[in-house]
């Protein structure tokens, strides 16, 4: 009942061990289709299982990634989790995500912690910290893919980054909304001092002014990106003398929320009040009406990110920082 072994899959495949070790931790190596099946095949018949305690002492790499997200709940981050994770298996990495439910304190904690843990890389969406702060992560050989909500100038920075251009989908949400006929738009924006909020209130005024709508329009603070948030922003809306015909909510959570506080106010959606969101996450096409809204692509994103990241972990990149926007469409649906 011995456990197989590298040298056992080795000789049953008939290469050597060193092509069965680059094999399993996918180098780029120039081996006929054949020879990498034959490998495959043995470690199947044998039901080999590689050692990662070993492979790391060897390696002096773990094969462990670290995620941090800033809340598990909206479905944002389960899906950009999900691409991360796609690519990490496929390269045979193992993935701990920490979630800081957007609390500074926790992502201190988060940081701290994936400082010591020994991973190879981290993949950081962050609401508190900025790109200087995370030089204690790098001089550990910790390498870093960061999720911005806007451009970042890095320059000779050796962290990537990825980013959403929060400003322009808001832009684009906000316009669609203009073009259906709508000059009283208003705006659930979610927390003050996180960057998505930031860049996507910026993104909407900017879609006023180039529109030459006023810009005193009606602007409120939804407390936090979920359903709660945007059903009591709207209720504060709702109070109001004069109602906005189109609401742009910051993310779809906050969209369905304002719903849930349109229909008890009496109010139909379209038809009383238009409502436009961003993330279709999978509620937005269940809901009824469906909600129209901007998808970010996020597991594209969460796989590009991971891509990133291992290519630094096996030394394929070792450049400057890199840069890359992320995509995103409008998806038109009923609610406009």
């Amino acid at each position: 009942n011995r456990r197989p072994t590298q040298e056992d899959v080795a000789k049953l495949a008939g290469v050597s061990q060193t092509v069965v070790s680059q094999i399993l931790n996918n180098n780029e190596i120039s081996v006929s289709e054949d020879t990498r099946q034959r490998v495959i095949n043995a470690i199947d018949q044998l039901g080999y299982v590689p050692n990662k305690s070993a492979q790391s002492l060897r390696s002096q790499k773990t094969r462990t990634i670290a995620c941090v997200i800033p809340d598990i709940t909206n479905p944002y981050y389960p899906a950009f989790q999900r691409g991360i994770q796609k690519v990490t298996a496929e390269h045979g990495f193992d993935l701990f995500v920490y979630d800081t439910e957007e609390n500074k304190e926790k992502e201190i904690r988060c940081l701290e912690a994936i400082q010591h843990s020994g991973v190879d890389g981290a993949i950081l969406v962050l609401f508190h910290h900025q790109i200087e702060d995370l030089t204690p992560l790098l001089k550990q050989g910790i390498h870093l893919v960061v999720l911005a909500s806007s451009f970042v100038d890095i320059q000779s920075s050796e962290i990537d980054i990825i980013y959403n251009r929060n400003d322009e989908m808001a832009k684009i949400a906000t316009n669609y909304l203009i073009g259906k006929g709508h000059t009283k738009i208003g705006m659930i924006a979610g927390l003050d001092e996180t960057p998505p909020r930031k860049f996507r209130e910026i993104g909407y005024l900017n879609a006023l002014e180039e529109s030459q709508l006023p810009l005193d329009q009606i602007c409120i603070q939804g407390g936090d990106f979920t359903e709660k948030g945007g059903y009591q922003a709207m209720k504060i809306i709702l109070d109001m003398e004069e109602l906005p015909t189109a609401i742009f909510a910051a993310n779809d959570l906050m969209a369905l929320g304002a719903m849930v506080a349109i229909r008890e106010a009496g109010l139909l959606i379209p038809d009383d009040i238009a409502l436009i969101g961003i993330d279709d996450i999978p509620a937005a096409k269940l809901v009824h009406p469906t909600l129209t809204t901007i998808n970010q692509h996020q597991e594209k994103g969460g796989m590009i990110a991971a891509d990133m990241l291992i290519n630094r972990i096996q030394g394929q990149y070792t450049g400057s920082g890199r840069v890359v926007e992320g995509t995103f469409e409008i998806v038109i649906r009923e609610s406009v």
